[in-house]
């Protein structure tokens, strides 16, 4: 299975997208031997769109067919502009309700799907001294 930074840009409630030869995309690309998930993110970030994050936060893992998404949100700085490079033809930045209108791979859509869902926040606490810190703390679920 194949590695990969997948990295979610928002700037004024729009996102980052590229675009290939064919298809949209979140930012992103394949790790490198040895290279840490958000090493690789912020890397193929500044690769794809020429943007420079100031912060990555790990959101999730997400598995496709053949690829293993580490999926990151990135802070840029709010005057940075996306300039397509390594690759890519197009970098645009694209409100939600657009974004259903894309052409993007399966798994791309499978991402943003989790992205966007509404989310249900629920606080597990130990019922009993049994309770391991493993199974305490915040759960996030898709509704």
């Amino acid at each position: 299975m194949k590695d990969r930074a997948t990295v979610l840009c928002i700037r004024e409630e729009r996102y980052c997208w590229s675009r290939g030869r064919s298809r949209w995309a979140l930012p992103g690309g394949r790790m490198r031997r040895d290279e840490m998930p958000v090493d690789a993110a912020r890397r193929e970030l500044e690769e794809a769109t020429g943007l420079v994050a100031t912060e990555l936060i790990y959101l999730f893992q997400f598995g496709g067919l053949c690829t293993l998404h580490d999926v990151f949100l990135a802070g840029v700085p709010a005057d940075a502009v996306a300039q397509p490079g390594n690759e890519i033809a197009r970098c645009r930045w694209f409100m939600p309700s657009k974004i259903a209108t894309l052409s993007a791979s399966v798994r791309t859509r499978g991402i943003v799907e989790l992205l966007l869902a509404p989310c249900r926040i629920q606080w597990v606490a130990p019922s009993d001294q049994t309770a391991t810190p493993a199974r305490e703390g915040i759960t996030i679920a898709a509704k």
